[in-house]
């Protein structure tokens, strides 16, 4: 697991509350929403203005493909590194 992986896994836990879990009970690939570890849409909006807070980006709520960023952990690994590399 990267280290970026691990920060947002712990941004995760933080940002949300979610102080009865930790970052080793959330897989990489695990999904953030639904059957996954069950995040809604008032989660998805937190979670998204932490890691814009944390990481310094600009995350467009309205683009399409930003679901498909938000469905797992290491999907939102690669969003961030490529939005910090760009």
């Amino acid at each position: 697991m990267s280290d970026l992986q691990l920060e947002i896994k712990h941004l995760i836990i933080e940002a949300l509350g979610l102080e009865d879990m930790e970052a080793a009970d959330i897989g990489a690939d695990l999904p953030l929403f639904g059957e996954g570890l069950g995040l809604d849409s008032v989660d998805a909006l937190e979670l998204g203005l932490a890691i814009q807070k944390r990481f310094g980006i600009k995350i467009d709520a309205e683009a399409k493909d930003t679901r498909e960023h938000f469905a797992n952990v290491a999907s939102l690994a690669a969003f961030v590194a490529a939005r910090q590399s760009a």
